[in-house]
């Protein structure tokens, strides 16, 4: 009878040596994925740095305080995008009094009185496609039945209806996410205590939500400003100054070209240096509404941690 003889500590050397192995593959593993992620951000930062770079390097000899407060004119020979600011201006203010009051309503009613079924996945559906929509297509829609079939025309006022229905979707989704954040303890809190649904509502869970609204508003804004294919459609091309007090109140009724608009005329008449200096207004612009996004948002955090 043959007998075995067992050498102790062999099996966990072997079971030792069996996970060396597979962490071995599993760190060389996760070294290729941490070489394609650090690529991936590197050609990221590139092309962002790349792209403000050219642009900047063509354009910031062209703005200048001139460039800045005055309308091109033949007769005076002056280059100046002020109307065009003026009239972006009107396209935000305009837009976000049309689709910031509706958006947040929407979100409020779909968030805290809707009760889940079909109709309120029907509308979460309708606001999902509406963020999917061509803008060039709302352009077409706003210039049928804006334009032609209300009468407003190309105006500002065509234009602003159009982008609030364009941002529409984007202040609902934010608003409602915002709301979501907010604990259910602060509802059965405040219903507990005796407080009305609505006074729940506007003293508590707006104020929570606040950060997350203000986002979404200030996203809107990036929006609106860099929006141009559904206003050509819509808002026209119209660059001068209203020249009576009366005038800065009719002009939503008029055409009006926002920076974007005027951009691309520029280019299309080989004005190439003129829409580059636009192009550096617009990407200051760009980056001044993602720095407040990120200010105001970590305040309005720590104040409400407060």
């Amino acid at each position: 009878m043959e007998r075995v003889i067992v050498l102790p500590g062999l099996g966990e050397f072997e079971k030792k040596e069996n996970n060396s192995i597979q962490k071995k593959g599993t760190r060389v593993a996760d070294d290729i994925m941490y070489v394609f992620i650090y690529l991936s951000a590197g050609i990221a930062v590139a092309l962002l740095i790349g792209i403000l770079g050219y642009v900047f390097t063509r354009g910031i000899k062209e703005v200048n305080w001139t460039f800045l407060t005055s309308v091109t004119s033949v007769l005076k020979g002056t280059t100046g995008i002020a109307g065009n600011i003026l009239n972006t201006i009107y396209m935000v203010v305009l837009t976000l009094l049309i689709a910031a009051p509706i958006g947040i309503g929407s979100a409020i009613y779909l968030n805290e009185y809707a009760k889940p079924g079909k109709l309120i996945k029907m509308i979460q559906f309708t606001t999902e496609t509406l963020s999917g929509i061509p803008s060039i297509i709302f352009g077409l829609f706003g210039m049928v039945f804006f334009g032609t079939t209300l009468g407003f025309g190309y105006s500002l006022l065509t234009g602003s209806l159009t982008l609030a229905i364009m941002v529409l979707p984007l202040i609902t989704r934010n608003t409602q996410e915002a709301l979501k954040t907010v604990p259910d303890s602060y509802r059965s809190g405040a219903l507990g205590m005796g407080a009305t649904k609505w006074y729940m509502i506007r003293t508590i869970l707006l104020p929570s939500a606040l950060p997350g609204i203000v986002t979404g508003v200030i996203l809107a804004i990036g929006r609106i400003v860099g929006e141009s294919a559904a206003l050509l459609f819509t808002a026209g091309s119209g660059f001068l100054l209203p020249r009576t007090a009366q005038g800065y109140l009719t002009k939503i009724l008029e055409s009006g070209g926002t920076l974007t608009i005027q951009l691309y005329l520029s280019m299309s008449k080989g004005q190439y240096d003129v829409a580059f200096g636009i192009a550096v207004v617009l990407l200051v612009i760009v980056l001044v509404i993602n720095f407040l996004t990120k200010v105001l948002a970590s305040r309005l955090d720590v104040n409400r941690q407060k």
